[in-house]
């Protein structure tokens, strides 16, 4: 008695019999309307409008993240540049003497802001 009380509880309320082509394993279809899936223009510009104002959003994000990507690298070449420099100045202030080197430090740097 026990099993066809389960049996009854786990099957479908309504029973739709055979299918007439004989794949009872696949589920049940349901008639194909074209027109049913359409929506209105005003929800299509709509749509429209939304993801237009979402990709603006998304390129401004993209942007900042950039601009702080490029300030970083450039940031970081200019602190290796400094401390080359440095180093080359440390390395002529070895075999020069000291006053020799900060007259060079002056002129290039004079030389710098003309060329560029």
């Amino acid at each position: 008695m026990s099993t066809t009380v389960e049996a009854g509880a786990t099957a479908p309320s309504k029973h739709l019999g055979m299918r007439k082509n004989g794949k009872q394993w696949h589920a049940p279809r349901t008639a194909f309307r074209p027109g049913s899936g359409l929506t209105s223009f005003e929800k299509r510009a709509k749509e429209r409008a939304e993801r237009a104002m979402m990709k603006v959003k998304e390129k401004e994000l993209k942007d900042e993240k950039e601009a702080e990507r490029q300030r970083r690298i450039t940031a970081l070449k200019e602190k290796r540049a400094a401390k080359e420099e440095k180093e080359r100045y440390e390395k002529m202030a070895e075999k020069m003497h000291k006053k020799r080197v900060e007259r060079l430090k002056r002129k290039e740097k004079r030389n710098k802001l003309i060329n560029s």
